[in-house]
Order: C-alpha cells, then structure tokens, then sequence
C-alpha cells in the first residue's frame, strides 16, 4: 500500500522483486482499515459470531459447512481458536471503532468467552476443547 505520495514506479519495482520472492503481492488502490484479505476475513469472522450468537448453529456446524463448501482445512471457529479469543476481540473492538454499523452481538459473544477464560488454542478451551499438548509453550 502506498502512501500517496508514492511513486507509481516504485510501487511497481515492488510488485515484481515481492513475486521474485515467492510472494503474491496484491496493490491496495487507496487507505483502507485492514489488509483486502483481513477486510473479507473480517466479514466471514463477523457473520460466523453473528451465527453463533443469535443461536442458529453450533461452530460444529459451521466450520463444517465451510470446510465442506470451500475445502479449506479450518473452519472460522477453528481459525479464531487459533488466533486468540481475546486477539479476534480486540481487532474487532478496532473495526467498530474506526466503521459504523458494526454490530454488538459479535463482540459481546467474544467479551463473554473472554471473560470466561475462554481464549481459544493457548488457554485449552475456545469454540472447542483442546488437550494440553496442543497448547503453546511459552
């Protein structure tokens, strides 16, 4: 992402030695809050709590349907297990502080969890119950 003061030959030179790394660079056209994918992500993150907050399906059920329809080896649940309870909150906190119209259940859902000692992967219990091997070492 460029800063608008960026020289379009630059950020093309940037482009090609990114490939030349193995990398698959992506131009952000203007400023934005978040990554394109954490933008899309951030959607998926916030509807899939949304879902399991108002009650209509279970994580179970829903990284199920999306590991299913779009053949990826987690799941939403999985993927915030993963990341952080507390960490998926906080940059939700972020969006709804910078974005109107985010809405409240989301976050509520993961205060609640928090609160709770819920925080997914590193604390042995999320969306799912984790063994104590599967716990980071500090």
């Amino acid at each position: 992402m460029g800063s608008g003061q960026t020289k379009p030959e630059i950020l093309s030179r940037l482009m090609e030695e990114t490939r030349n790394h193995g990398f698959m660079p992506f131009q952000v056209h203007r400023t934005s809050t978040g990554y394109i994918y954490n933008r899309i992500w951030a959607a998926i993150k916030r509807e899939t709590l949304l879902t399991l907050a108002e009650g209509v399906a279970s994580p179970e059920e829903i990284d199920s349907i999306f590991k299913d329809v779009l053949k990826t080896p987690k799941g939403p649940c999985e993927q915030m297990d993963v990341v952080g309870l507390d960490v998926v909150l906080d940059i939700e906190q972020h969006y709804a502080d910078v974005r109107q119209g985010i809405p409240e259940e989301p976050r509520a859902l993961l205060r609640k969890m928090v609160a709770q000692g819920k925080l997914g992967v590193k604390s042995g219990s999320g969306f799912y119950e984790y063994a104590e091997s599967s716990k980071p070492v500090d």
